[in-house]
């Protein structure tokens, strides 16, 4: 399957595809890597991989729609089968998602449905939760929306702040983003009724209690 990644910033979860696949635990080849924002270090994480890039800047366009025609042009040209967002900071028009359906992806740095938008982690200390962590899910047209994927659930502890508590639900992310692609790619995943059938799916061993006692 090719895969093509959509990013705007440093793109550490293209790393962790790209690492994925050099280990060989993802079953599709990132065959383009789009940016919309000039010299991203995303960028220089693909060069270095050997995978083909482009630099689509919204900034170049009128209108929404022209920006993702150009978008679109790119990965049909490279004849690409999957859409992974991955900190790619501009909407996506719903005539672009729905075009994309169940073939866009989507990483979030949360348990959705809850902290939908920005400044999670903040939000969850300050909600007082016990547990949050980050979604893999397919994109649609409502913003952190869509069929989930995969969840990974992170304790959050007394003295956690904004920035410790990203740390380790980042790392997190960096484990079930490829994980979730070669799912997908291996044809372990459907879609029904708004909902993701996984075939095979490890089950976890014991529930999460936190704090646990």
């Amino acid at each position: 399957m090719k895969i093509a990644v959509l990013i705007s910033g440093r793109g550490s979860n293209l790393q962790s595809l790209i690492d994925a696949q050099a280990r060989g635990s993802l079953s599709a080849e990132i065959s383009l890597v789009i940016s919309n924002i000039p010299n991203a270090t995303g960028l220089e994480c693909a060069i270095r991989a050997g995978i083909p890039t482009k630099t689509i800047s919204h900034r170049d366009f009128l209108d929404r729609r022209d920006f993702e025609g150009a978008i679109n042009i790119a990965l049909l040209e490279a004849h690409i089968e999957l859409v992974c967002l991955a900190g790619f900071m501009r909407l996506l028009t719903d005539s672009f998602v729905n075009e994309w359906s169940d073939r866009l992806v989507n990483i979030h740095p949360s348990l959705l449905p809850s902290f939908k938008g920005l400044n999670t982690h903040e939000r969850a200390l300050d909600a007082g939760v016990r547990f949050t962590g980050c979604t893999v899910h397919f994109v649609r047209s409502e913003m952190d929306n869509g069929p989930v994927i995969l969840q990974a659930a992170v304790p959050i502890l007394p003295d956690d702040d904004a920035d410790s508590l990203a740390a380790r639900v980042l790392e997190q992310e960096h484990i079930i983003y490829p994980l979730a692609v070669d799912m997908i790619a291996s044809g372990r995943i459907l879609v029904e009724n708004g909902q993701v059938k996984i075939k095979d799916p490890g089950l976890p061993d014991a529930p999460l209690i936190n704090p646990s006692g």
